[in-house]
Formats: C-alpha cells, structure tokens, sequence
C-alpha cells in the first residue's frame, strides 16, 4: 500500500507522512522532525528486515538465528558507516489510530516521493535518502574499479530495493530526465546526480584529452578532471545545486574562498 504523504514547503521541504494503525516508517537518523503522540519512536541498528534469521528450530537453531542476526546487524552497521552514512535508523509505527510524522533533508531545496513496485531498484547519491516504508529495504552499493576512484561523490551509491515509498532529497531543484530523450546518453557534473532508475548506466570520462584545452577545462572550468555518464533508458533525477558549490559560496561570503580562480581542481574543500 502506498504510503500516504504531502510534501509541503519551498525552498526547505518537509515530508508529512499519515501511517494507518499498524504501519510503520522508517528514517535516517537526524532527519525526523515531528510526530504524534500516538506514533511510537524505536532507534535501531539494523534495515527493514535486516538481520531477520532464517528457519531453524530448537535451541540450537534459536542460537543460530541469533548469531546470525547479530552478524547481519553488524555487516549492515560496518557497510553504512564504511560509506560515510549513519549507523542507526528510526522507526516509527502509529498504534491505536492514524498517527502523522514529519521528516525534512539537511540541505535547502527539494523532496521527492519515489514509488518502487518491486521490479526496478533505485539507485542515489550518499546523504539522499530521507524516509521509506518499512517495506523497501534500504542497501549501500559501491562503484568499484576506475569509475569508483575517479566519480568523486559517485564512489557510494544507496540502493532502494523491494514495494512501498521511498523519499529523496536534494539540493536546489529538481529535473527529471531521461537519457533516451536525448540520443542515450547525458553528461553530468558529478555533484548534481540526486537519483536514478536500475537499468540507467552510471560511468565517468574524464573532461578532454591531456592537451591545452582539456587542461583548461579541469583547471578553471570548475569542474575538475572528469563528469559523470548516464546511460540507457530510465529516469534521472538531478539537482540544480551541490553540495561544493553550497560550502564555496558560504566560504566566499565569510571572506574565506580557498578556492580561487582554478576552480575545482585545486579546491582545498574536503567535504
């Protein structure tokens, strides 16, 4: 069942969730706003259906289960945390009648409810997800090898996988996209990427060959050496903002630019 939710808000959006008696709603921790009285609020370290043991009967078997539910809770922890995301999530559950709970992102700009039907995952950026429903089970996903190293915030995906409502945020607005539309493929700055469908082909190139123009281009064009690569035939979310340029701009206004004319390449911003 879809998860019943208004998001409300302009330029720093919220996400109002209505949960029936029974239903449940989980968020990354620091990212609940308000509920209910009767919504209750349970901190755990385990997903959805994480560390769930399978069969097994008897004594040993219960011992088993919890080894091994131990073991799921401790992977899922070490894997959230290698990647850079909290170790914990919040659940919330309505009893006794129709419960609200609010939740909002951490940066200025949008939200967006996101339906999974179970036969596609979606993939997005580190620090997008917000909220689910205790029905989609929430993962991490690696890039490995060159488009890894080289993707800068595209090294550490989040993976959505199973039925139910999924809300993202991003910063600044939004822009669906599908490479399809334009021949295929899209190039993209790799702090803009929010989003986007299983099936779509994440990669990086590297901007211009190792002569004058592409030196130029990764010196003070801004945006380093490489951009990312979509491809495919699926839908794309991207922001109009990132998550550097924010921290530039504020060092800026604080007379504090390091950044200076060589733009992104030789960015002292270690965020």
């Amino acid at each position: 069942m879809t998860l019943q939710l208004q998001i409300v808000g302009n330029a720093m959006q919220m996400a109002v969730c209505t949960l029936q008696p029974g239903g449940t709603v989980y968020c990354e921790a620091g990212k609940f706003l308000f509920k209910t009285s009767n919504v209750t609020m349970e901190t755990r370290l385990s997903g959805p259906g994480g560390g769930q043991a399978a069969g097994g009967g008897g004594a040993a078997g219960g011992m088993g289960g919890m080894l091994r539910q131990a073991m799921g809770t401790a992977m899922q922890a070490g894997q959230r945390a290698l990647a850079g995301e909290s170790l914990a999530f919040q659940y919330f559950s309505a009893t006794g009648d129709e419960g609200t709970v609010g939740f909002a992102g951490v940066l200025p700009g949008e939200m967006r409810a996101l339906e999974l039907d179970g036969t596609r995952a979606w993939f997005a950026e580190k620090d997008a997800f917000v909220a689910a429903e205790s029905t989609v089970h929430f993962g991490i996903a690696f890039q490995g090898g060159r488009t890894g190293r080289s993707g800068g915030e595209g090294f550490v995906l989040e993976k959505f996988t199973g039925r139910g409502t999924v809300v993202i945020a991003g910063a600044g607005n939004f822009i669906d996209l599908n490479p399809a539309d334009f021949g295929g493929r899209i190039e993209v700055d790799t702090g803009c990427i929010v989003a986007f469908e299983e099936g779509i082909q994440y990669g990086v190139q590297r901007i211009g060959g190792l002569d004058r123009q592409g030196l130029m281009n990764a010196v003070f064009g801004g945006e380093g050496l490489s951009l990312a690569t979509l491809e495919g035939n699926g839908r794309v979310i991207l922001q109009s903002m990132t998550i550097e340029g924010l921290a530039n701009a504020l060092k800026k206004a604080q007379g504090a630019d390091k950044q200076g004319p060589t733009g992104g390449l030789f960015s002292t911003h270690s965020g």
